[in-house]
């Protein structure tokens, strides 16, 4: 079992580059534009919280399935799985805003079919004040970038990654470094909102993260290697 250190170094840094120009990353820029942002980083950060630490027990129980020596070659094998994953479709990415603009107009469709209750929304902000904050925090807003957020990210390659991670590495490093990760990303996609999405560069973020992936499957086979 590696240290809480290294566990949370990898964890660290896989979460970041491959949540910096993830869909949910735009999703939480667009939805901090249109509500308030205090509402909006609770709920995205809160499904990748959740995710990340369901990932984790995941991964942790993985070795409960599978012989430790097995968890360790498929944890191989998905580092480079995803390390050419991320390569090729950074090789394919033609550099523009497709992906924010995707996300926005699948956002502006769900707002469209629920404009009916946008007027009432309106009319209702002076009520909204007066709410406790308990009630404010668990508001539609809250439920919609949790839920946007959680079922954006389950099935993606992050969370895959982090159950492979974790049943490799120290939960404990896991947990603490894609918390970390999470709120880091989460944090800078809601403050800086469009602008900042649109001046990121997914072709980039792409390589670094698929040159990261291969290092961690290169670490872990000759870990195997010299064991």
């Amino acid at each position: 079992m590696s240290t809480v250190v290294q566990g949370f170094t990898k964890s660290l840094a896989m979460t970041v580059l491959s949540e910096i120009g993830d869909k949910t990353f735009f999703a939480a820029a667009i939805l901090a534009m249109r509500h308030p942002r205090r509402l909006v980083l609770a709920g995205c950060l809160g499904a990748l919280i959740v995710m990340t630490i369901l990932s984790v027990l995941v991964g942790l129980a993985a070795p409960n399935l599978l012989s430790r020596k097995w968890s360790h070659h498929i944890t191989t094998v998905l580092f480079f799985g995803f390390g050419l994953w991320s390569l090729w479709d950074a090789f394919k990415e033609d550099g523009g805003d497709d992906e924010l603009a995707e996300v926005e107009a699948e956002l502006d469709a769900d707002l469209k079919a629920n404009a009916g209750g946008s007027k009432r929304t309106k009319d209702d902000d002076d009520k909204k004040q007066r709410r406790s904050f308990l009630l404010q925090f668990f508001s539609p807003i809250f439920l919609k970038a949790f839920s946007i957020t959680f079922f954006g990210e389950w099935g993606d390659k992050s969370q895959l990654a982090t159950i492979g991670l974790a049943a490799d590495e120290n939960p404990l490093g896991v947990v603490l470094g894609g918390i970390l990760g999470q709120a880091l990303c989460t944090t800078a996609a809601v403050l800086g909102g469009k602008s900042l999405a649109s001046q990121i560069s997914e072709k980039i973020v792409g390589l670094s993260g698929g040159v990261l992936f291969i290092v961690f499957g290169i670490q872990s086979f000759l870990s195997t290697v010299e064991a």
